[in-house]
């Protein structure tokens, strides 16, 4: 089953590199608002810029990237229950590439996160339900590290669809490349802790909050 998806992957890739060299050297990339200006406030959560290091970039080639981690404060007063998601931090990171060309593609976190010395521990989707009433099916995944253990939602965006499966992206960035000239896309990762004395699903209720209230600001900065 590994080889079948291995190859479909070269094929799918191979296809789009040689329909990029044919249709030729530019792709209509549309006018968006830079991803650093995405709100620091968003619903009960702070967020604060986290540095990436100068080898993430070579790795990640020329894309915008954002990389936030958003902290839940209480206002007026009222204090955050720990019952509807806990008060553990929520890491926002999003890859948007204008042109998906030569060295300009989306990394996949199920290629990079094993990189970086974590195991998935269990894969699977779930719905995202955003406060303008969409409803995206999403993955949902837990990861470990030692003794570390993470909840992880990713999902791409690709004119304006959400996309669970990373071959599905491909296969749409090969479509769109051949029918309206353009290759544009982005990896959204929503990140939380499995904090000791949580369960799995608590974290997962914190990270599809965040991700409920994050995601539809996305359009202006990630153009449909």
């Amino acid at each position: 089953m590994r080889r079948h998806v291995f190859w479909a992957t070269v094929f799918l890739l191979t296809c789009t590199a040689l329909l990029l060299s044919i249709r030729g050297d530019q792709d209509k990339v549309p006018v968006s608002t830079p991803l650093a200006m995405l709100p620091y406030g968003i619903g009960r959560w702070q967020g604060t810029d986290q540095k990436l290091d100068a080898y993430v970039f070579d790795v990640l080639g020329n894309g915008s990237f954002l990389n936030r981690t958003y902290t839940p404060v209480a206002h007026n007063q009222q204090v955050i229950d720990p019952i509807s998601g806990g008060t553990a931090p929520v890491g926002l990171f999003i890859a948007y590439f204008p042109t998906q060309r030569s060295g300009q593609s989306i990394h996949s976190p199920m290629n990079c996160l094993p990189g970086a010395g974590w195991t998935f521990d269990s894969r699977g989707v779930v719905v995202l339900s955003d406060s303008s009433g969409r409803r995206d099916v999403v993955g949902d995944y837990v990861i470990s590290n030692g003794s570390s253990r993470d909840e992880v939602l990713y999902w791409y965006r690709s004119q304006g669809r959400t996309i669970a499966s990373d071959y599905t992206a491909k296969w749409y960035t090969l479509v769109d490349s051949i029918l309206h000239g353009r290759t544009d896309a982005a990896l959204v990762r929503v990140i939380t802790p499995i904090e000791p004395g949580e369960g799995h699903a608590q974290a997962q209720r914190r990270a599809l909050e965040f991700a409920s209230q994050m995601n539809p600001l996305l359009p202006a900065y990630i153009p449909d």
